[in-house]
């Protein structure tokens, strides 16, 4: 057998993974993912801040870094201490670890996810949808947000989001701080309108949406591509250059044209809704229980394409976890086992450690049901799961 079938029957049908970051060029970093403080320049100032933490990802960073080739790529930890990337998995393996639905429709697992820690908001901006995504070779991006209790306890400098345009905005306004990018502050935030944010929120964020994400550390499930347009040029004091508003741009659009283009490429009518919290708002949803000592509840949902979960069993319990398709977790507190594996939430760690709280589930696995259990006699565990397309969620 190969050694990706080798490590999948080893740990009988789980993956443990090896921690993926991601080191990141603008903003400030919250420092609350666990490393160590001599870590957030690891990779050399060069690379960047280390400020995300991507679980389960085998599509890779879009931005390029050549002394990290595989930037932004997912490793499993093999039986014998050796790593293979979960991309060449998922291609050799196929239905096997990811079931025939996704395999049939994709030929790849779409999704993964991540923690994005600034203290700093995020800019204003927009993934587009896809028709104009895939004319610079990528895909439409929706995403969703969670914000786990376990790692905001510092809120950050902005805990609000802003989504979309507010009422009485027009087109002529949007263009003026397009034009006007490069040139001054354009203050294109006091277009939209924020939304405060808070622990154990969950939100749904579809592509084409413009919006500025807040300063909590984020849980973001998402389908597997990345494309910005930013809108914003000043983000609490720091500027940005045009390249993050025309990455976006096909070579073959002319440099006069692009303010037509970007133009073009927003969804005005997604844009200009009335109620945004009413729609992309997600309150948890918590699923009857089924074994004594185990709530689940559904903290990402309402849409098509991802979907998350939140697990928390009970001190010195057990419990058989079971869902319908493949997924990624990823344990945010307490320590126990998870399937054949001893697993244990990180409390602090070196970048290049291998840590015991992220695992990619194979389809059959999760149908089975893995069994966890919290050996804490006073914590519980908690542990966050994503899917993609074959297990969205809807309620009323």
């Amino acid at each position: 057998m190969s050694l990706a079938k080798d490590t999948l029957k080893a740990g009988d049908g789980i993956y443990r993974m090896v921690p993926c970051f991601i080191p990141v060029k603008f903003g400030i970093p919250g420092r609350r993912l666990k490393i160590s403080q001599d870590d957030y320049f690891k990779y050399g100032a060069k690379a960047g801040t280390i400020m995300e933490r991507w679980f389960c990802s085998i599509g890779g960073a879009r931005v390029k870094n050549p002394d990290r080739p595989y930037q932004g790529l997912s490793f499993v930890k093999a039986e014998d201490g050796s790593e293979f990337l979960l991309r060449d998995a998922v291609q050799e393996l196929k239905e096997e670890l990811i079931g025939s639905e996704l395999w049939d429709r994709y030929h790849t697992y779409p999704v993964f996810s991540k923690f994005f820690d600034y203290e700093t908001p995020l800019y204003f901006h927009f993934h587009p949808r896809q028709e104009v995504a895939e004319k610079v070779g990528c895909g439409a991006k929706p995403e969703c947000y969670y914000f786990p209790p376990q790692v905001n306890n510092y809120f950050g400098r902005r805990p609000s989001t802003y989504l979309g345009f507010n009422k009485g905005v027009t087109k002529d306004d949007v263009r003026y701080c397009i034009e006007h990018f490069g040139d001054f502050d354009t203050h294109i935030l006091d277009l939209s309108n924020a939304y405060n944010i808070a622990p154990g929120q969950g939100w749904y964020v579809p592509a084409g949406l413009v919006h500025a994400p807040g300063s909590l550390l984020t849980y973001e499930p998402q389908w597997g591509t990345d494309l910005n347009c930013v809108l914003e040029n000043v983000v609490c004091g720091e500027v940005f250059s045009k390249s993050y508003m025309t990455d976006i741009i096909p070579d073959d659009v002319d440099e006069k044209d692009v303010t037509d283009y970007i133009m073009d490429a927003i969804d005005w009518e997604l844009n200009f809704d009335s109620d945004f919290k009413a729609k992309y708002y997600k309150p948890n949803v918590t699923l009857p229980k089924t074994q004594k000592g185990m709530t689940e509840k559904w903290v990402c949902y309402g849409n098509d394409y991802i979907a998350a979960k939140e697990v928390t069993l009970a001190p010195g319990t057990s419990a058989v976890l079971k869902d319908k398709a493949a997924y990624g977790a990823i344990l945010t507190q307490g320590h126990g086992t998870f399937g054949v594996f001893d697993a244990e939430a990180v409390n602090m760690m070196h970048v290049g450690d291998q840590t015991h709280d992220e695992y990619f589930v194979s389809k059959n696995k999760a149908e089975d049901g893995v069994n966890i259990t919290n050996r804490s006699q006073v914590e519980p565990m908690v542990i966050l799961q994503h899917f993609g397309p074959d297990n969205a969620q809807y309620f009323d």
